[in-house]
């Protein structure tokens, strides 16, 4: 005669054979999690462009910090002129840089004139130029404005935790009302790095996304 406790084991067996069947698994799972950080256009400057736009030894004052480590947002805002438009109160972002950057989304290039040139931050190679405009001149930019290659941020050990290296491409799946997958995603390590993937306000309004929202990882 089988006992009660017997059957209940006999019982879940059956069980965990019929969700395995139907395509689930019981095993623990190993999704990959990485959080969303939103980046809104802005404006990196070298040293001697920040002095042409504010004045003589002038210094970028800090509102806040970041996510990525000694990154912050400062007050200064500069505007930005194209051949088409204007787009004020543009942030400027800390601290000063090698080369003056600008990062735009591709409604903001249609506004401003420019053309949409995807670029790994650095690379100004073939991108196009605008005007710069501060409180005390001007620059006129001959390149270096891009729209960011999609990436996500982590440092080695979270680089070993998704089994990827720096360089690689990745997806990340998006769930919600307007799921979906955003592809061709890179992969920088850096031992400073703090897990965060970045995307521009046109990619997250078009999957409705928010500031630390948390999407996975497929390799």
């Amino acid at each position: 005669m089988i006992n009660d406790s017997d059957f209940v084991k006999y019982v879940a067996k059956l069980v965990i054979q019929e969700i395995e069947q139907m395509g689930y698994t019981t095993e623990k799972s190993s999704t990959k999690m990485v959080p969303v950080g939103i980046s809104a256009r802005h404006v990196h400057l070298q040293t001697d462009h920040l002095e042409l736009l504010f004045g003589k030894g002038y210094k970028l004052t800090h509102a806040r910090d970041l996510s990525q480590p000694g990154q912050f947002a400062a007050k200064e805002t500069v505007s930005l002129l194209g051949t088409r438009g204007k787009i004020d109160r543009i942030r400027i972002l800390g601290p000063v840089r090698n080369s003056t950057q600008v990062e735009i989304a591709a409604s903001d290039a249609r506004t401003l004139g420019v053309p949409p040139v995807v670029r790994n931050s650095g690379d100004h190679y073939g991108t196009p130029g605008l005007t710069i405009i501060g409180p005390n001149g001007s620059i006129e930019l001959i390149r270096g404005v891009i729209l960011a290659d999609r990436h996500i941020h982590m440092s080695p050990r979270d680089a070993e935790s998704f089994c990827v290296k720096n360089g690689d491409r990745v997806k990340v799946l998006i769930s919600g009302p307007r799921k979906g997958i955003i592809d061709n995603v890179a992969i920088r390590v850096n031992e400073e790095y703090r897990l965060d993937l970045h995307i521009d306000t046109d990619e997250a309004n078009a999957f409705l996304l928010n500031q630390g929202d948390e999407l996975e990882l497929i390799k």
